[in-house]
């Protein structure tokens, strides 16, 4: 048990109705999962308001409610507290509840559009090579040192995160990497928490179905560094037009990472090919499994990183070069007839053109290159054409599918996509709304030594038609078609 008034260390209160001085048992924002003796944050979503389920809350053992406003009837014997900001209140009272466990180990958050994973997953990666303890919360997975729980969020709810937190201080872990998204800062879910240092990696179209412009997607980007402690690291890519824009109003020590630019860590590619880079870092040559220009940026990333948390440079090169890819980002496998697959996550057009190009500036050209992609429902809707655009332009033959559809009609999303093909293009798309289809006659079409792409879901092991997940797998599912169609 915790007595409210402890959690509520921080909290910009405007009014209280009732003691604060009671003792509750825990607390959420999902009037469904209240008990007795609980804490009710009333949350305003994008879907529904909080607000309308105090009374629910309360029915089922709430003792104390969260909230921006009170509600017209208050009940007797339940403490109300009104606050400034309700998201902004769960994210304190969870560091509260938790016992403030980022203070207790350092935490590291990733920010940008494209390789928040890849950084992430690789920086856990890294630092369990060296010895440590480690623990990640990511798009794919959330990692408690090497136990290994579900991801269901880029950044999950503040409750959820300081949960996690605690049982990584509890199990003596001294490092944690963290994906922080646009959706998770502009909701507060990180704003009660201590970061020893930010890293950001680019800013491309994205996300545009939540924020209504592009200057308000960057400029919630910035407010992270804006809030580091001065004691923190800010690393930003300055190749990207928003590196600068990223560190301006920063307290943290400035750091900077480039290819093209002067930077404090830069890096050139001496070779790319489909069996790793050969980097020069800071003067250091270091040959590295991962495979293309954008990986390049990430590992350079990674460095700067383990450089500032107090590694030595030359043991810093020798882990990057053991380190293995992450699921669904430039995943491959070659069948017993030579055609190359490739799964990657890869759903905006900067993410798509990058690994095309990647592709393209790799292969011969002696052979084929086959793209599989299809744009979510329910997403921005703004991308699809370019998204198009960018497979039909870059590769020999395009396969328009589905990716995800949710609540929409995926005949009408691949209609959207088709408008951004140009005319010259026409002759070299396809489209095969049925995605396990779509993987087959990629197969079908391929010759040996032809490369087939499927962008779009990676890691991801479902397809989300009309509410329900359906058991989907990429990479399993070419797989096994290449091995039955070149038996």
């Amino acid at each position: 048990m915790s007595i409210l008034k402890d959690i509520l260390y921080k909290v910009a209160i405007e009014a209280v109705k009732g003691s604060t001085d009671i003792a509750v048992n825990k607390m959420d924002f999902d009037s469904r999962k209240i008990e007795s003796n609980d804490v009710f944050i009333a949350i305003r979503g994008s879907i529904s308001d909080g607000h309308d389920f105090i009374e629910k809350a309360i029915e089922q053992g709430a003792v104390a409610v969260i909230c921006d406003t009170f509600p017209e009837n208050i009940a007797k014997g339940i403490t109300y507290v009104q606050v400034k900001d309700t998201n902004s209140a769960l994210a304190f009272m969870a560091a509260n509840y938790f016992g403030d466990p980022s203070q207790n180990l350092k935490l590291v958050g990733i920010t940008g559009t494209n390789g928040k994973t890849t950084i992430a997953s690789l920086l856990y990666q890294l630092f369990k090579k060296a010895g440590f303890k480690v623990g990640l919360l990511s798009t794919v997975k959330i990692l408690v040192d090497d136990v290994e729980y579900k991801a269901t969020h880029t950044t999950p709810d503040s409750i959820t995160i300081n949960h996690y937190l605690n049982e990584m201080v509890e199990n003596g872990v001294e490092y944690c990497f963290m994906e922080v998204s646009s959706h998770g800062i502009h909701q507060k879910r990180t704003e009660a928490l201590h970061f020893v240092g930010g890293i950001f990696t680019n800013l491309s179209h994205d996300h545009l179905d939540y924020h209504p412009t592009f200057a308000e997607y960057r400029d919630v980007k910035k407010s992270f560094f804006d809030n580091l402690p001065k004691t923190a690291f800010a690393l930003s890519n300055i190749d990207d037009k928003n590196g600068q824009v990223m560190l301006q109003n920063t307290a943290a020590k400035k750091l900077t990472y480039a290819l093209k630019s002067y930077a404090d860590y830069k890096a050139q590619i001496l070779e790319n090919q489909l069996s790793g880079l050969l980097l020069k870092i800071n003067g250091n040559e270091v040959w590295v499994k991962l495979i293309g220009t954008f990986n390049a940026y990430n590992l350079l990333a990674i460095y700067g990183t383990a450089i500032e948390l107090g590694m030595e440079s030359l043991e810093v090169l020798r882990l990057l070069s053991d380190l293995e890819s992450v699921s669904g980002r430039f995943q491959f496998i070659v069948s017993a007839s030579n055609i190359t697959a490739i799964v990657d996550y890869a759903h905006t057009p900067d993410a798509l053109e990058n690994v095309l190009k990647t592709i393209n500036d790799i292969r011969t050209k002696n052979e084929q290159l086959i793209t599989v992609v299809g744009c979510g429902g329910n997403r921005d809707k703004t991308k699809r054409p370019i998204m198009a655009g960018i497979a039909s332009d870059l590769s020999d033959k395009t396969i328009f599918t589905s990716d995800n559809p949710r609540n929409e009609d995926p005949e009408v999303i691949i209609a959207e996509m088709e408008l951004g093909v140009a005319p010259q293009n026409y002759k070299k798309t396809l489209t095969i709304t049925d995605r396990k289809q779509a993987i087959k006659t990629a197969c079908q079409l391929a010759q040996p030594n032809d490369i087939i792409l499927i962008a779009g879901k990676g890691h991801e092991t479902y397809q989300e038609i009309n509410g329900i997940r359906h058991d989907f797998d990429d990479m399993k599912i070419v797989k096994e078609i290449l091995d039955q169609l070149h038996k």
